[in-house]
């Protein structure tokens, strides 16, 4: 099966572009990762309004 990847510019000198770069790991959506930390916000703001009274 034939590469359908683009051409490298010859001025690259041969570097790799960035998409093409995988790594090993966790692999996370980023509508999550933006998520957790709203909601946690979210949790300790209303637990905070219903113990400071």
């Amino acid at each position: 099966m034939a590469d359908k990847a683009a051409p490298l510019p010859a001025s690259s000198g041969g570097l790799m572009r960035f998409f093409e770069d995988e790594t090993k790991g966790f692999k996370m959506d980023p509508k999550i990762v933006i998520s957790i930390p709203i909601g946690l916000i979210a949790v300790s703001w209303i637990i905070d309004l219903f113990l400071a009274q």
